[in-house]
């Protein structure tokens, strides 16, 4: 997968990590909001709940949905791209008692992370739709490479039309588009005021 080269892909990558460090220094991100989502409990404590493995969470934030998943049986490993995330996160753990591999890096970047998989279940809340469009697709493979056969991605986005920026949003067609091998299996629209939507893949059996 090709690395930026051009000084606009450079620049975006940029302001997306100080736009989240600044969210961060002011203690106040609107996603990281200390509740995890019903759609995760859903899915790991429903019907037809998958069997505790390892799961990987790309942006985690302060951990909360990574204590979560440890407190229900699962190996977790959670990667956030900004150090006071981290921190708090590794905070949160600890005071839970929770074991979690909390890693500080980029979720496009997962070879330099130290995350090697296979995974069972990847969780992302808001991170890839917040991507850059040239690092969707690293993205993707680096998920692709680590999940084990009939693993499960669970993602919250906003749509594209939610913020007036040429970076932000995602919509089923270019899931469907850019995970190849998965199978886009479920879009539930989100609760909140502008668009939103829960997305559920599910990686071939064939791997």
């Amino acid at each position: 997968m090709r690395e930026p080269h051009t000084a606009a892909e450079l620049d975006q990558e940029a302001a997306v990590r100080r736009m989240l460090e600044d969210y961060y220094r002011d203690d106040a991100p609107p996603w990281d909001t200390g509740v995890t989502p019903p759609e995760l409990i859903a899915l790991v404590e429903g019907p037809g709940a998958p069997r505790p493995g390892r799961a990987l969470e790309l942006g985690c934030g302060m951990g909360t949905n990574a204590v979560y998943l440890a407190r229900h049986g699962w190996r977790v490993t959670a990667v956030d791209l900004v150090d006071r995330a981290v921190r708090g996160a590794r905070e949160r753990a600890e005071a839970a008692g929770a074991d979690v591999d909390i890693l500080c890096g980029d979720a496009t970047r997962l070879d330099g992370v130290g995350a090697p998989g296979p995974y069972d279940l990847f969780f992302d809340l808001s991170c890839y739709c917040g991507i850059p469009a040239h690092r969707r697709d690293a993205y993707a493979a680096g998920l692709t490479e680590r999940a084990a056969p009939g693993a499960t991605l669970l993602m919250f986005g906003y749509g594209p039309e939610a913020f007036d920026d040429p970076i932000s949003g995602v919509t089923a067609d270019e899931l469907e588009t850019r995970f190849t091998g998965w199978r886009l299996t479920d879009v539930t629209p989100g609760t909140n005021p502008f668009p939103t939507a829960w997305f559920t893949l599910r990686r071939d059996l064939a791997g």
